[in-house]
């Protein structure tokens, strides 16, 4: 008795997916407009995102407009989040999203990891999934460097249990233990503290779960390097496209102005 065909023969994926691979959004944007009934397959609307689809075989038309489709050239933006923006491409709350911000410049891309609503400074964003789980990947063990300030003192011998790692509390409950990579004190006083972290995990909100634990409130949170990628002077709500090694050639290209 032969085997009943696979729903998921070579090449299909489910329609999420695909918009996703094809480079006209993100997982969440794609599932969000599928069930608008905003995207047609085919020339007929599909409300079901787990349809199976080949991406490259099929005709794709986005509230009436044909989409032109095949493998996206792979891009790569170095953007600068402003305070008060969410990294999605909605937010139930309906808070503003880095989306909204960038604009055009942002279809097709997703984030590499996060910043939260408070937190500033340099997110990757791009539409090439190997470069993105190649950053975020904590085996790679990449460095991102943020500049941050705390209420209160923190003394020498506290950045080094920070560094050896400590018991924080875990979203979930319970506890989990962090570790930053570095604590640099740059300059202290009774009342803050600043000072340059580095992390070589995208830990949710770790930095500041990270000194909550030693009870030193975080007042400011800037990412300034991811990996090689520098924010530089990059104004907040402007992009910089990247070029250099997996996402097409060296050097750097346009930088843009958001909606800020």
């Amino acid at each position: 008795m032969s085997a009943a065909p696979s729903r998921h023969r070579r090449g299909r994926v489910p329609l999420a997916r695909a918009l996703s691979k094809l480079g006209l959004a993100s997982r969440a944007q794609a599932l969000d407009w599928i069930r608008a009934g905003r995207v047609a397959i085919d020339g007929r609307v599909v409300t079901d995102a787990a349809l199976m689809v080949v991406p490259e075989s099929v005709r794709v038309t986005i509230d009436g407009v044909a989409q032109r489709v095949g493998k996206p050239a792979p891009r790569l933006i170095a953007f600068h989040k402003p305070r008060s923006t969410v990294t999605t491409t909605r937010d139930p709350q309906g808070r503003r999203t880095v989306f909204d911000v960038l604009g055009d410049a942002g279809r097709g891309l997703r984030a590499v990891g996060r910043l939260d609503y408070a937190s500033t400074g340099l997110l990757l964003l791009t539409n090439d999934p190997a470069l993105a789980d190649a950053l975020t990947d904590p085996r790679h063990r990449v460095v991102r460097r943020y500049v941050v300030t705390v209420r209160g003192r923190v003394s020498d011998e506290m950045a080094r249990r920070l560094e050896t790692g400590i018991d924080a509390r875990a979203a979930a409950g319970g506890t989990e233990r962090l570790q930053a990579a570095t604590v640099t004190i740059r300059k202290t006083s009774n009342r803050e503290t600043h000072l340059v972290v580095e992390l070589t995990e995208g830990r949710n909100r770790e930095i500041r779960r990270l000194f909550d634990a030693t009870g030193h409130e975080v007042t400011r949170l800037h990412r300034i390097t991811y990996g090689k990628f520098e924010l530089g002077d990059l104004r907040p709500g402007d992009w910089r496209e990247e070029r250099g090694e997996g996402v097409g050639g060296r050097g750097r290209s346009r930088v843009g102005a958001g909606s800020e």
